[in-house]
């Protein structure tokens, strides 16, 4: 049976003509924490975690989390159920700009996105048993990072 990654946004290897997929969480003012140079870590996670509220700890389509500082990043082997279909949600708060990578089989999905507190997401088909995902800052990149893989719905 072969696995299979449907990819909601632009990917290197996507093939998709479609941007990519955004929940923008609007600032509560103009000095918000992604646009305060100050903004402590602890103000950019929270940021970042609101990106991806649409699925909480609590709810029966959660599967797992994190949050780290975008210079350590997410370096994740998540274990799956075969065959399911997830969504994993990627939000960054900070500078500049990170990269996800999700390893399906041989070969990764690559996307660069902005650490701008917006949240961005991937559909996961027929997943495998374990999926690799590492996010990494790119040059002169900072800030908090945030990850959410839930149950997709049918």
């Amino acid at each position: 049976m072969l696995s299979a990654i449907l990819v909601t946004g632009c990917t290197e290897d996507s093939g998709s003509s479609e941007g990519p997929t955004k929940q923008v969480t609007p600032p509560a003012s103009s000095q918000s924490p992604r646009h305060s140079p100050g903004a402590t870590d602890k103000e950019l996670g929270e940021l970042a975690e609101a990106a991806l509220d649409t699925v909480t700890i609590d709810d029966p389509e959660f599967v797992e989390s994190g949050l780290e500082a975008l210079s350590d990043g997410i370096h994740t082997d998540s274990p799956l159920t075969r065959g399911k279909s997830y969504q994993l949600g990627v939000a960054c708060a900070g500078r500049g700009k990170a990269k996800l990578s999700v390893q399906i089989k041989d070969k990764p999905v690559v996307q660069s996105f902005d650490c701008d507190g917006t949240a961005v997401y991937q559909r996961i088909a027929e997943a495998p048993s374990r999926l690799r995902i590492d996010v990494d800052g790119e040059p002169e990149s900072s800030g908090m990072v945030a990850w959410r893989i839930s149950e997709a719905g049918q």
